[in-house]
């Protein structure tokens, strides 16, 4: 349980990284610069590389739009932010996540633990926690009917067209964001 608020609290911390503060300009350079070359190394498909193929797809049809200003320095910076939250964390993160692509608009998300993240419904667990954490802050409850929106329609708003989740092994499940 104690791991679940750490989560989202991170995620929380995430929301406001990624809308507001974001990464420094400098910062955000060198991340892309980093993404470019992996990219250039691997090609823009992930799969066999970060996660197995997905087993299974899914559509989901986001209820906003992305915002103006979502760039791909907004989503690193709200990649960013999750992920130094859960580093800050006292103990080992359950997952890695990061964003792939030419604009980074691809989120992964990878087990890093065995059991963690081996099935549908645990990938589909993380989701709806990430959601009821994203329908507390402002900036969700700004730009959506939080009541009614979910952590897909967030990245919708911050410009990520899809999210694939794994246990690095041998389960992916992806989300295509439209």
């Amino acid at each position: 349980m104690r791991r679940l608020q750490w989560a989202v609290y991170g995620l929380a911390v995430a929301l406001v990284a990624g809308a507001g503060m974001g990464v420094t300009q400098s910062r955000a350079q060198e991340t892309i610069a980093l993404e470019q070359f992996e990219d250039e190394e691997i090609g823009d498909h992930h799969e066999g590389y970060y996660y197995p193929a997905p087993q299974t797809v899914e559509h989901y049809q986001a209820r906003v739009v992305t915002l103006p200003d979502s760039d791909e320095i907004r989503r690193q910076g709200f990649v960013i932010g999750m992920a130094r939250q859960q580093l800050a964390a006292q103990y080992a993160p359950d997952y890695a996540i990061f964003a792939k692509g030419d604009e980074s608009q691809k989120l992964v998300i990878i087990g890093l633990h065995d059991g963690a993240l081996d099935t549908i419904y645990r990938a589909r667990a993380l989701f709806a926690s990430m959601t009821l954490v994203a329908r507390s802050t402002p900036f969700f409850q700004k730009n959506t009917q939080p009541e009614e929106a979910t952590f897909f329609d967030l990245l919708k708003l911050l410009g990520f067209t899809q999210v694939t989740i794994s246990d690095g092994k041998s389960f992916a499940h992806q989300v295509v964001i439209n």
